[in-house]
């Protein structure tokens, strides 16, 4: 089984579509024997994703800062919740439990997140599989941006081709799940 280490929304935006693309993706990961590596909130896509994960007889773990649990963020239907100390930790435990990462719409704390994973990629730290779920879009206007760096010279064209991305949950999932068998 791999996991997945999934960045998200701990909001569900105004699309609903959004939503649904998450429990698609979270039932998908579970019928595909993959577990699921996320934040830990009940709320917002992140509740939904895992949901439909465990809905689907899958392995839920949830990595939560302990003042995000003590405000009572934390899904407490979960296989596991990891408790750390901080956002540092957090950030550290979710990718040594993952296999690969998605990201799906989110906020500033989604983008961080997976930039910084992807830049641990890039500097040689990891070699785990990184997409981006496009849901209705969402993210085409920052998957231009990057082709807009490589382009001008700031991204390498390979760095870019390793991020793959797709606007279907199982078109995501096939293509990291080929890239993590020829890792094997």
């Amino acid at each position: 089984m791999s996991r997945f280490c999934i960045y998200l929304g701990s909001r569900d935006g105004r699309n609903p579509q959004f939503a649904e693309a998450a429990g698609r993706l979270g039932t998908e990961l579970a019928r595909r024997g993959h577990g699921l590596v996320y934040g830990g909130a009940r709320v917002g896509l992140m509740g939904t994703l895992a949901d439909a994960v465990m809905a689907a007889g899958g392995e839920a773990v949830g990595v939560m800062p302990d003042h995000l649990v003590e405000r009572e963020q934390a899904h407490r239907g979960l296989t596991e919740l990891i408790r750390v100390r901080n956002m540092h930790e957090r950030k550290a435990r979710m990718a040594a439990h993952a296999d690969a990462f998605i990201m799906l719409p989110g906020g500033i704390g989604t983008l961080e997140e997976f930039f910084e994973t992807w830049t641990w990629h890039y500097l040689g730290l990891h070699d785990k599989p990184i997409g981006v779920l496009d849901t209705e879009g969402f993210y085409a206007p920052l998957l231009a941006f990057l082709d807009n760096t490589v382009e001008h010279g700031f991204l390498n064209g390979r760095t870019r081709a390793e991020l793959f991305d797709a606007g279907e949950p199982a078109s995501l999932l096939d293509a990291l799940e080929a890239r993590l068998s020829a890792s094997d």
